[in-house]
């Protein structure tokens, strides 16, 4: 069994995902390797909320150039969280 701090490492805070709070809908970075049901496990764990779904999306590494060096972007694994009806996270709110 993750401890919840290891599977949820940050939440995404971007133009986009601001956008999602109006449906109730935010976004964490994720650890690789976990699954759904551990997602929603962690997020009620560390935050007060009933999870009716999570939908994760996988992003690759992407070359990455500063100057004369050449390197790749690390691949992400992010989590788009949808609250019940009528709750909220207070992390989103600005």
């Amino acid at each position: 069994m993750k401890n919840a701090y290891e599977v949820i490492k940050r939440p995404l805070i971007t133009e986009k995902s601001t956008k999602l709070v109006e449906q109730r809908k935010y976004t964490f970075e994720v650890m690789q390797g976990t699954n759904k049901i551990e997602v929603k496990n962690a997020i009620e764990a560390l935050y007060p909320v009933k999870v009716i779904a999570v939908s994760i999306i996988n992003v690759r590494k992407k070359p990455h150039k500063v100057g004369k060096y050449e390197g790749l972007r690390p691949a992400v694994r992010k989590a788009i969280v949808t609250l019940a009806e009528g709750q909220k996270l207070d992390v989103f709110e600005v």
